[in-house]
């Protein structure tokens, strides 16, 4: 179950970084596009939620797992300036990506280490 949660969110990177892109163009992203992120990160974090409260998660696993709760976290915050039409403070955009890819690289070490 962690590796599925890795490809899916290796998967949900894919579009976060084109709408990161898109945001530091000035350009809105695609609503589509937010909608299928914001679901397979969540369907993800899931995932590694239910493998943490299984118990006997290792610590890297653990640590993941809180750091991807603060990224989407700041995904949803992200999320109200999308609803509003507003553009994105790119300082979280950037936060926000350096939180996820820290989290799936704990969820690495857990599943590869």
């Amino acid at each position: 179950m962690l590796k599925v949660a890795i490809i899916l969110f290796l998967l949900a990177a894919v579009g976060g970084l084109i709408m990161a892109l898109r945001i530091f163009k000035g350009r809105k992203p695609p609503a589509a596009l937010a909608a299928i992120h914001g679901v397979v990160a969540a369907t993800a974090l899931v995932l590694v939620l239910l493998l943490v409260m299984g118990g006997g998660a290792p610590a890297a696993l653990i640590y993941g797992a809180i750091i991807l709760v603060v990224a989407a976290l700041g995904g949803f915050f992200l999320l109200t300036f999308h609803l509003r039409g507003a553009a994105h403070p790119k300082a979280v955009v950037v936060l926000h990506a350096v939180l996820a890819v820290v989290g799936v690289g704990c969820l690495l070490v857990a599943a590869f280490a």
